[in-house]
């Protein structure tokens, strides 16, 4: 998609982390394999600020009001509902040894994901209920404490910024036209564990662009996204109900790696 618009180069120099492998963490069962395709490590604030930058220099604008239909991407919506099972996301960066695979820690209905970025970084981020949180005192640093192989995984790397956290979150996809144009999480907000959340939002981001260039109704536009990006978001959702139970681990070893990661990426339409 990069490629397509032409700046895939620029991407590159940014100095994306290769990321080749994959290793899921269920209790004691471990499942390590290689990824169908190298993927690429850039922290989300070097990215979008990348992209806003070229999107400037290819002769974007930006303005304080339009009319609609426009493109519009303002983010997820956070829950407001009450109760101690509500979602936060955590996210810093370390310093240490870097590694070639992405990894993911489920543990106590939290998941860890620690993988590298730009600059020789290591990305840490991960998803829990309010309730371990709390019993932690929002320090992700003693949730790790509570898992042997996440305390190994983490004992050489030093944490080089503040945790950064945000909710509560909710899993949600907005199918209504609202006579714009939407993308990205103001769209749909896919399970983060997948790794295709960025995906996802380039893939509809882009549908979008080509729908208000072409000229193309709202309500097609959201018709093509759900095409695109319905399956992950029922993967995701299924596999997120089972990554909580004692389940992962019987059937982890049976199922194909290859199949997951293809499972839950976007499908990605031309117009």
């Amino acid at each position: 998609m990069l490629d397509r618009a032409g700046i895939f180069t620029g991407f590159l120099s940014q100095g994306p982390f290769p990321v080749r492998r994959m290793v899921l963490h269920f209790g004691n069962c471990q499942k390590l394999s290689r990824l169908p395709e190298p993927a690429y490590g850039l922290s989300r604030f070097t990215f979008d600020h990348f992209l806003w930058s070229e999107a400037l220099r290819l002769g974007a604008r930006k303005v304080d009001a339009v009319t609609a239909p426009a493109v519009i991407a303002v983010g997820r919506q956070n829950s407001s509902g009450p109760g101690r099972d509500r979602l936060f996301g955590f996210k810093a960066h370390f310093q240490g040894p870097t590694d070639d695979a992405v990894e993911l820690f489920f543990m106590n209905k939290a998941y860890i994901g620690i993988s590298c970025v730009e600059n020789g970084r290591t990305n840490i981020c991960g998803l829990a209920p309010e309730r371990v949180l709390r019993d932690v005192a929002f320090e992700p640093d003693a949730l790790f404490a509570q898992s042997s192989s996440l305390r190994a995984r983490t004992a050489p790397l030093t944490r080089v910024m503040k945790w950064l956290f945000t909710g509560p979150l909710e899993y949600r996809q907005n199918w209504s036209t609202q006579g714009a144009f939407l993308a990205g999480d103001a769209l749909s907000f896919v399970d983060p564990f997948t790794g295709s959340g960025l995906l996802c939002a380039a893939v509809t981001g882009s549908l979008a662009g080509e729908s208000a260039a072409l000229g193309i109704r709202p309500a097609e536009h959201i018709r093509r996204c759900r095409a695109a990006i319905g399956r992950p978001f029922v993967v995701s959702t299924a596999l997120r109900a089972v990554a909580g139970t004692d389940w992962a681990e019987r059937l982890l070893p049976f199922v194909p790696a290859s199949l997951l990661f293809r499972l839950t990426r976007p499908t990605r339409l031309a117009v």
